[in-house]
């Protein structure tokens, strides 16, 4: 007798991509490993750790208010590139209960609140970033000044400043960044300075050229979308170039706009995020040109030197709308 077949009917998609969202997610973390490497090399041990405690404060998070299989969804990946987008958002001598705080907010309420993975509105390492920009506005703009690797076992300001107390020793915190000097000296530093990371800033400002290669690689292997890198660094050298070309004197230059601050990494990681992004090759263009001219506007004329955050979040706020109104029309349709 012959062997009877089974007929499996299921129904679409048939056709399924090797890519998951685990492995997505810990290709994203490993591009960002050189960045938390080279930020240790500038600032030193207290990197690391502010990296390290916002990783954990996620990472609990995600633990304690998941329901189900708890290490199931830790090992998607999510909460630690979460972590380690806000570690690199914050300066290296940010005291490490505050980051892990921040971390507890990022996935509390930049994910969680929302219904988990893929229904957040807005981008969760930001989401955490508002808070404590907020809450501790004093200590989130306080920056040290690079050490170039003569700093590998040493914390640096207030990294070990216990909950709610200030630590005594406050050495090395003086330095201003190149978003500062252009905002209130009009001094544009050296351009080389700045595309290398050889500046003052948050630890994610650290080489926006290496930031740059990493989110060519991502594009080449499709974890991102190129539109919306294309529109923001376009429309941010068209933008800021056209007020330079009218007073170099009082404007910046693109390439300062370009590789200082936030912008780099606020582009490749943070604005192409999938869930808070557009859909449609329209919306991301829209999208990617709206983040550009309300970086350079709150720049050049805001009260804060920079606005990179604010500018990501505004937009994630406003993709509904644009899914909406550029949804492509399917075929034949009248």
């Amino acid at each position: 007798m012959s062997k009877q077949r089974k007929a499996i009917i299921s129904t679409s998609p048939f056709l399924h991509d090797k890519a998951t969202t685990p492995t997505i997610m810990m290709e994203v973390v490993y591009t960002l490993i050189p960045l938390v490497a080279l930020s240790y090399y500038f600032f030193g041990l207290g990197a690391l750790l502010v990296v390290v405690a916002s990783i954990l404060g996620c990472m609990v998070t995600e633990y304690v208010f998941s329901s189900g299989e708890k290490w199931k969804k830790l090992k998607d990946g999510s909460a630690l590139i979460t972590g380690i987008l806000l570690g690199l958002c914050l300066p290296p001598g940010f005291p490490l209960w505050m980051a892990f705080l921040g971390g507890i907010v990022s996935i509390g309420m930049g994910k969680l609140i929302w219904g988990g993975l893929g229904q957040n509105v807005f981008n969760p390492a930001l989401v955490g970033r508002a808070f404590l920009q907020a809450a501790f506005p004093a200590a989130i703009t306080t920056w040290n000044a690079p050490t170039f690797g003569s700093g590998w076992f040493s914390l640096n300001g207030t990294n070990a400043a216990l909950p709610f107390l200030q630590a005594e020793n406050v050495d090395a915190m003086t330095s201003a960044t190149p978003l500062s000097k252009m905002k209130f000296d009009h001094d544009f530093g050296s351009a080389t300075d700045q595309a290398l990371g050889i500046i003052s800033g948050s630890l994610g400002e650290t080489a926006g050229v290496l930031i740059l290669l990493l989110g060519i690689y991502m594009i080449w292997r499709k974890i991102i979308h190129w539109r919306i890198p294309v529109a923001i660094l376009s429309t941010v050298i068209l933008f800021s170039g056209l007020f330079w070309l009218i007073n170099p004197t009082i404007y910046p230059d693109p390439i300062f706009m370009l590789f200082t601050g936030g912008l780099m990494l606020g582009t490749m990681y943070m604005a192409t995020d999938l869930v808070t992004s557009p859909i449609t090759p329209k919306g991301q263009w829209i999208y990617g040109v709206g983040i550009a001219i309300l970086v350079v506007t709150i720049r050049l004329w805001g009260g804060l030197p920079e606005g990179v955050m604010y500018a990501i979040l505004i937009m994630n706020a406003v993709t509904p709308l644009v899914n909406k109104f550029t949804k492509i029309k399917p075929y034949g349709y009248k």
